[in-house]
């Protein structure tokens, strides 16, 4: 068991247990990075460049608006608005002759800055993740005790797949590890919802919940990884 500033995060993640390690590091980081760029960043000028070109997605202004920090929130939108008057405005570049119509640049590209940051974030614990699984006998086992991982769409969605240094025969032995590690997780969850249901008939109402009072919250989040 090796561990490195960068593989700490993905340890502690997976020690403390929960249906997704990788899905609770994302709302760690998500949760983070709000609070951040409501916070001192809003006067970092490098950061308040960037916000006003891209602006935030639509749900991370929903999560930002209900944050205590309305005058943040404010003072970044106002100069991301400001921002995209100018683009509006702006003609956007022409080719094909002196003569031809010139078109206002979009005011919004669909762009999110809190996202792109978490998307590389996340694809540090990702790489960080696979070098474990790769390099560290330890790690191996903890996927397995108890057997959990919602993420796995997130890791093969990693870029590049399979990693470079990866041999043909890894990435098949990796591969087939997520789908044992799934199909085990996918039939737990089943037999734990199917019993959630069963509940609610009056037959069982004396009998114990087990493990499935909060089985529907965890199937959603094991099916779309973590939401509800």
């Amino acid at each position: 068991m090796r561990y490195h500033i960068d593989t700490i995060p993905v340890w502690d993640a997976y020690r403390q247990g929960g249906e997704c390690p990788l899905c609770s590091l994302r709302e760690i980081n998500e949760q983070a990075y709000l609070e951040s760029f409501l916070g001192a960043s809003v006067m970092e000028p490098d950061t308040r460049i960037e916000v006003n070109q891209k602006g935030f997605c639509q749900r991370h202004f929903s999560q930002m608006i209900t944050m205590k920090n309305r005058l943040g929130l404010a003072l970044v939108t106002h100069t991301h608005l400001k921002e995209t008057l100018s683009r509006l405005h702006a003609p956007a570049p022409q080719k094909g002759g002196l003569f031809r119509k010139k078109e206002a640049l979009p005011a919004s590209d669909g762009t999110c800055v809190l996202c792109e940051r978490l998307e590389n974030t996340m694809n540090r614990y990702l790489f960080t993740v696979l070098h474990l699984w790769k390099t560290d006998g330890d790690f191996r086992k903890t996927l397995w005790h108890p057997p959990r991982d919602c993420a796995c769409r997130i890791i093969v969605s990693f870029r590049p797949w399979p990693p470079q240094s990866w041999t043909q025969a890894r990435h098949k032995e990796f591969l087939a590890m997520l789908e044992a590690l799934q199909r085990e997780n996918l039939e737990r969850i089943e037999k734990e919802l199917e019993w959630f249901t069963l509940k609610f008939d009056y037959r069982n109402a004396d009998k114990p919940w087990d493990n499935s009072k909060d089985a529907l919250e965890r199937a959603i989040n094991k099916l779309r990884g973590k939401c509800v």
